[in-house]
């Protein structure tokens, strides 16, 4: 269960979260934690939070967003809203290291997501990308459908594709469980 003050980094994406208020802390109407993007990092690909509005307030440092197909270059000082449903992606766009405060609202189960793709990232469990490997990605796609989807195909012709892979993953014994849990 995470707590505010931890910490969780991710080999592959870049990026490091700092838990700042937890669900437990805000009866789940709030989840803000500090992202620092290290240059060249990057959320895994283009994605939706079916039920969740995300902010992102840039400290220091200079993000790129895409939204839509609009993109956005935030600096110090800029907030970022992402409505929910609405496609978005966002990057490190500078030379530095990018501090952002990040609000998702509601919580969900955001921190566990976090938890699980840092855990698979370390397990090496997941792409070069970041992505999660195909069983991993079925499963996931599966456990968060609430907290994140791709942006196209339509939900539904999403769970049929993964169904196979959902299956063979169980048959296989894998779990998603994180080890900071």
């Amino acid at each position: 269960m995470a707590y505010a003050g931890q910490i969780l980094e991710n080999p592959i994406t870049g990026e490091k979260i700092i838990f700042r208020q937890t669900a437990a802390d805000t009866d789940g109407e709030l989840l803000a934690i500090e992202l620092v993007l290290a240059p060249g990092g990057a959320v895994p690909g283009a994605h939706v939070h079916p039920e969740q509005e995300e902010s992102f307030e840039v400290v220091s440092g200079t993000m790129g967003f895409r939204l839509g197909m609009k993109k956005v270059i935030a600096g110090p000082g800029d907030t970022v809203v992402v409505p929910a449903g609405k496609v978005h992606k966002f990057y490190n766009a500078g030379d530095e290291p990018a501090h952002v405060l990040v609000e998702v609202r509601p919580a969900l189960e955001m921190e566990r997501l976090f938890e699980t793709v840092v855990s698979l990232a370390e397990e090496g469990r997941c792409m070069a990308s970041g992505m999660p490997k195909p069983l991993d990605l079925a499963l996931f796609t599966r456990e968060f459908r609430r907290e994140v989807r791709a942006p196209f195909p339509p939900p539904f012709a999403v769970r049929a594709a993964m169904a196979p892979l959902v299956w063979m993953a169980e048959r296989r014994g894998r779990e998603l469980a994180p080890v900071y849990a």
